[in-house]
């Protein structure tokens, strides 16, 4: 389980950041941010790849009431402009800038997952494993994948037959078999191969200019997209 001892070698508030999303054909990046209270943080917080969908839901609601929490988003759109990799980066700093603006305010220093950190001025660390090693990280990547993971449920309704609901955008063969038979959506990544790949068009040229997310994601002091 991951502890606090990264956290206690800097000093205090420290921030975990992590992302959901990266690998996906379809939908957003999302980071999120997360400074955990000195006291009262829930317990069984860990990499969320290794929670059920139902414990990082009670988790992410048990975070989101005890601790400073900053979201950051970036579509699919704009992932494309400027590719996964700076879209990250990009959806990093939005969270973090979230808990800058916070009534509490920001972290004194911020511990990142992974092994690159975005170009900002902020005391940062890079940390490979960081979500099985940090209980801040562990918390952001909670926050982020429930996060990321509703989104997608959401536009599963408009778009039933890319199965989003199940995959969440990944590049299974459902989603891949949907893709060839009906082409791409407006949350579709058109720089990644099998996307580039389909052979047809949207097909009333829907864009995502103007584009809101669902589920009030936008609202709220802690958010910032």
């Amino acid at each position: 389980m991951p502890g606090l001892a990264h956290e206690k070698r800097h000093p205090a508030p420290v921030a975990g950041v992590d992302e959901a999303g990266r690998g996906p054909l379809a939908g957003p990046v999302v980071a999120a941010a997360v400074i955990l209270p000195d006291r009262g943080a829930p317990r069984g917080l860990d990499d969320s790849k290794k929670l059920s969908a139902t414990e990082r839901h009670r988790l992410h609601d048990r975070l989101l009431a005890c601790a400073r929490v900053g979201i950051g988003i970036v579509e699919a759109d704009e992932i494309d402009r400027l590719n996964i990799h700076w879209a990250t980066m990009k959806a990093m700093t939005l969270a973090v800038d979230a808990l800058f603006a916070h009534a509490e305010g920001g972290p004194a220093h911020i511990l990142v997952d992974g092994n690159r950190l975005p170009r900002w001025g902020y005391a940062a660390t890079a940390i490979v494993g960081g979500d099985a090693a940090s209980r801040s990280i562990a918390a952001a990547s909670i926050v982020a994948k429930h996060t990321r993971d509703r989104i997608m449920i959401a536009h599963a309704e408009t778009w039933p037959a890319y199965n989003w609901h199940s995959n969440k955008g990944y590049g299974c063969r459902h989603h891949l078999a949907a893709l060839r038979e009906h082409g791409p959506t407006p949350l579709h990544r058109r720089s990644f191969a099998p996307v580039a790949r389909a052979e047809l068009p949207f097909a009333d040229g829907m864009s995502l200019s103007g584009y809101t997310p669902p589920l009030g994601l936008a609202d709220g002091p802690n958010h910032k997209l």
